[in-house]
């Protein structure tokens, strides 16, 4: 196995946008009393991808993908292979547009997570290699620190996914304007592998996927800003 791919990250039992095939933490209370700090970022629609040593990779890592909507990452890889070492750059990859369209996007690769081995590095350390690397991050939404107040913490991650987008945020069938897709949270130190779903916790809106499994027939390529109408 040349990668190893990202892991199921648990939703927050208040998450209403869990499916069939999504787990859900019920001991999400006791995981974040052990946490000191908590990164909160945007949960961006794209494509989880990774680069690695051995090429890109999509959400599966039985092989390193061929899409035409990694072709752009695909020639970042052929430059950066090799400084990337033990390193694994997971980001959610824009090029294409999946439910929601965002206007104000300057780059295709955004980093939220980086891999060494068996730990993930800490959000400090993601965002100095993710800078070193020239990409940008996931935006942070706030940093919370110890006591946590869980009925606090829900109010806080509700109401941020009941907001617009970072970079804007429009239904890609309607065109109107909806709210951001969701809200993770994360230990902004490190933690090891196995430690993942103790570490990382999501909320996604309900009703949030609008394509199906043939939307890859058609796909449309994302618009960055500078590509916008005036």
């Amino acid at each position: 196995m040349i990668s190893r791919k990202y892991g199921r990250t648990y939703h927050y039992p208040f998450s209403p946008g869990t499916t069939s095939d999504d787990r859900i933490n019920h001991y999400v209370d006791d995981d974040i009393s052990r946490i000191q700090t908590l990164v909160h970022t945007e949960k961006l629609d794209g494509e989880n991808n990774c680069l690695n040593r051995y090429g890109v990779f999509a959400r599966s890592h039985a092989a390193p993908t061929d899409s035409p909507w990694t072709r752009h990452l695909r020639d970042r890889w052929a430059i950066l292979k090799y400084d990337l070492g033990d390193l694994e750059v997971f980001g959610e990859n824009l090029y294409a547009v999946h439910s929601i369209v965002y206007p104000n996007i300057d780059a295709y690769f955004y980093v939220f997570a980086i891999r060494e081995i068996d730990q993930w590095l800490s959000w400090e350390e993601t965002q100095f290699y993710a800078q070193l690397l020239d990409f940008p991050t996931v935006p942070v939404l706030a940093l919370q620190s110890q006591p946590f107040n869980v009925n606090a913490l829900e109010t806080d991650v509700r109401q941020w996914a009941s907001e617009p987008g970072v970079f804007g945020s429009y239904d890609a069938l309607t065109g109107e304007p909806c709210t951001r897709e969701g809200v993770v949270s994360r230990n902004a130190d490190s933690f090891s592998l196995d430690a993942h779903r103790h570490n990382v916790f999501k909320y996604v809106r309900k009703g949030h996927v609008k394509t199906d499994e043939h939307w890859t027939r058609d796909w449309k390529r994302a618009r960055l800003l500078n590509e916008q109408p005036e």
